[in-house]
């Protein structure tokens, strides 16, 4: 069978937050050029690579905090079972608390 139902958390690689500031400083200079070259004249096909660099400096924006979230906390999995557990002794407690009253 394999591993091809894999969760997606074994199929993303998690990039280090280095890596993905050096990607998200050469897309923003890239962008920056880009809206250089269009104040100086409007073209579309730069717009519309603008546009591109925008949504991917946005994507990166969202892979660095999840990569910071993951080196200080764990894996989102972890963390998701950390919770869920510690709100069920939290309920087991109360009622505990409540059938002894």
């Amino acid at each position: 069978m394999g591993m091809s139902g894999a969760p997606d958390s074994f199929s993303k690689v998690m990039r280090t937050p280095t890596d993905i500031r050096r990607d998200l400083a050469q897309a923003t200079e890239r962008r920056a050029e880009i809206w250089e070259d269009l104040s100086d004249q409007h073209d579309a096909v730069k717009s519309a690579q603008a546009a591109e660099l925008s949504e991917l400096i946005e994507e990166l924006w969202n892979e660095l905090r999840r990569a910071q979230v993951h080196a200080r906390f764990g894996p989102a999995d972890e963390i998701i079972a950390r919770a869920r557990a510690e709100d069920r002794l939290d309920r087991e407690s109360e009622r505990r608390y409540i059938r002894a009253a």
